[in-house]
């Protein structure tokens, strides 16, 4: 679930924003994330996820804005920047899948979306790899498609890339799998 989707189930469950829960917060002093999700649970039937979701946008008020692609760049630092170009290319192919591909950096990998699904993800683990997790519920694991396991839950596989040329055709086919599903 993206982080909009919690948003958006959170209005609908209680009828306020998470920054109409920003001000209520402020008002009643809540300032550390266990006051304020204790209080959300409480008071209002939130789940912990959604609860720690509010939290993120109070403590997210008035810090500045980072755009999008700064985000990316953070994940190409130092040694990882030779990973760049080929996920740039990548995310060019991509977007030849459909107008609603798009990206959602988080500290640890990038997300691949099709409007608000994930369909997959790339982290770029060392100067060495880059990985790309790609949800495909139901297809067998193989030698170059391993199982995901316990490396990302938010995708089914890994698929393990150590030079540019392994993101091919087979790689893009198992993306264009990913992407349909998330339609």
């Amino acid at each position: 679930m993206s982080f909009q989707a919690y948003l958006d189930n959170i209005k609908a469950k209680t009828g306020k924003t998470a920054d109409e829960f920003r001000v209520i917060a402020e008002k009643k002093g809540l300032v550390k994330p266990g006051e304020i999700v204790a209080w959300l649970k409480a008071d209002f039937g939130l789940g912990h996820g959604h609860a720690m979701a509010v939290v993120a946008v109070i403590k997210s008020h008035g810090a500045p804005k980072v755009a999008v692609d700064d985000k990316v760049g953070s994940h190409f630092a130092g040694a990882k920047a030779a990973w760049r170009k080929p996920y740039d290319a990548l995310i060019a192919k991509l977007e030849k899948f459909g107008s609603d591909v798009s990206v959602a950096p988080t500290s640890t990998y990038i997300s691949l979306l099709r409007g608000t699904k994930k369909f997959g993800i790339a982290q770029i683990s060392a100067a060495e790899r880059i990985d790309l997790g790609i949800k495909l519920k139901g297809a067998a694991p193989t030698e170059r498609l391993e199982a995901g396991g316990t490396w990302n839950a938010m995708v089914t596989h890994r698929v393990r890339i150590s030079d540019p040329k392994q993101i091919d055709k087979e790689v893009l086919a198992w993306f264009k799998q990913a992407y349909d599903a998330a339609a």
